[in-house]
């Protein structure tokens, strides 16, 4: 094992290990109350205004889907809702006093939290008197923004679907576990996910940006490019799974060789350079077929 490729398995470790990223927020699924349990669904809708180069931050809860949208509006559109599930009426109403999203508004900046009964730092600083066997309930929050294209982002899931889309901004994403679809165009995407299946999809002709880096720890990462797309492709399995490669036009780069498990490619007149890296699993490049953007 090389340098560089001994250096991307550390990455991909340490995410797993992460102290104060998703990963070590949501190192375990919570714990659901045992016997029949009452169900309670609330949705909560925010509207901001943002700056021009804002940043948008999301800590998202243990459980439950993220789902992020570009819109041509100077404002983001934040709906979650939120599903709590307990014994009683009484419990419902406990776990519904704390389990939300609180906003922390700066002036080119703006912090979405997630808190709950999932979180016991909060639960000892904030919310004294919470009944431990309520600690670690089961519920989830769903996610669901609206924020100008231009927007940066830092999105950190637990457990739950990903989707993004028409957003060409500095965008850091990890999450631990759950599917992925990402539609990109550019910007600079670093996205770190643990286990799922990953679908990235480029349009336009070429990137607009610095690039694309994704890193998935186990699972499936299927890219489609366009027809005569322009980059310079990266593609690695790490340790066990299959490379494969049905896009024609990525061809390989000067002085490097292809192997069933790495790939240094070009297309078309090269360009940004796009990183795709598998640990366990299987990576696909494919091209998009002609009714496809």
């Amino acid at each position: 094992m090389n340098l560089k490729t001994l250096s991307r398995c550390l990455l991909l470790a340490a995410f797993l290990l992460w102290p104060n990223g998703a990963a070590g927020t949501f190192a375990q699924k919570p714990t659901p109350t045992p016997g029949p349990l009452l169900t309670r669904t609330t949705t909560r809708r925010e509207t901001r205004k943002l700056g021009l180069a804002s940043t948008v931050t999301l800590l998202g809860g243990p459980t439950g889907s993220i789902t992020i949208e570009g819109w041509n509006k100077q404002e983001i559109e934040i709906v979650a809702d939120i599903e709590l599930k307990a014994a009683t009426e009484t419990e419902l109403n406990q776990l519904s006093a704390i389990n939300n999203f609180t906003l922390d508004e700066g002036f080119t900046s703006l912090n979405i939290i997630t808190v709950g009964s999932h979180d016991k730092d909060f639960i000892k600083r904030y919310a004294k008197g919470f009944p431990k066997k309520l600690i670690g309930a089961s519920w989830r929050i769903d996610y669901r923004l609206k924020v100008p294209t231009t927007t940066d982002l830092d999105i950190n899931g637990g457990y739950g679907t990903i989707v993004l889309r028409g957003v060409e901004g500095a965008i850091i994403l990890k999450t631990l576990q759950g599917d992925a679809d990402l539609t990109l165009t550019g910007g600079t995407v670093r996205a770190t996910i643990g286990r799922g299946t990953v679908n990235v999809k480029l349009l336009s002709r070429s990137w607009r940006g610095g690039g694309v880096d994704i890193q998935l720890a186990s699972g499936d990462l299927n890219v489609t490019l366009p027809l005569s797309y322009s980059c310079d492709l990266d593609a690695q399995i790490l340790r066990t799974g299959k490379l494969e490669n049905s896009y024609e036009g990525l061809l390989p780069r000067e002085r490097t060789t292809p192997t069933p498990i790495y790939l240094q490619g070009r297309s078309g007149a090269g360009g940004a350079r796009l990183v795709f890296t598998v640990g366990d699993g299987n990576l696909r490049l494919q091209p998009a077929t002609p009714k496809e953007p």
